[in-house]
C-alpha cells in the first residue's frame, strides 16, 4: 500500500512538472467522467423513481391502448427517459404520435406534479 501511494505521488509530481498535452486531456476527461458518475450516486437531493409516474397512472390505464401502455412503460423505465419526454412533449406543443391527445395530457399532468423531483 505504501509503495502504491509513493507511485501515485511520483506520477503526480512528474505530470505536474513535465505536463504532456495528451495525458492532460486524458486526465481531465477521466476526471470529469468520474465526477459525473460519483455525482449520480452521491447526490443527496430527493429523487423520484421513474416508475412512480406509471404507478400514479395505473387507475387510468383502462383508457390507454396496449401500444400506449407499452410506450408508457418505456418512458417510465428511467428518470432520463421521463426527463426527455417532459422536455420534448410536455413543455412544448409537440405531439407524441404514440399517445392519444387526452392520454398524453394525463401523462404530462402526472409528470408535472413531480417535476421538481426529477
Amino acid at each position: 500500500m505504501k509503495k502504491l501511494l509513493i507511485l501515485i505521488v511520483a506520477v503526480a509530481l512528474y505530470l505536474h512538472f513535465y505536463p504532456n498535452e495528451t495525458l492532460t486531456n486524458f486526465y481531465h476527461k477521466q476526471k470529469q467522467f468520474l465526477v459525473n458518475e460519483f455525482g449520480k450516486f452521491s447526490d443527496t437531493k430527493l429523487r423520484l423513481k421513474a416508475n412512480k409516474i406509471y404507478l400514479d397512472l395505473e387507475n387510468d390505464l383502462a383508457n390507454f391502448s396496449e401500444k400506449e401502455i407499452k410506450h408508457l412503460k418505456e418512458i417510465t423505465a428511467s428518470r432520463d427517459n421521463v426527463k426527455a419526454f417532459h422536455l420534448t412533449f410536455c413543455k412544448t406543443a409537440q405531439r407524441d404520435i404514440d399517445f392519444h391527445i387526452n392520454n398524453q395530457k394525463k401523462v404530462c399532468a402526472t409528470i408535472n406534479r413531480h417535476v421538481k423531483m426529477l
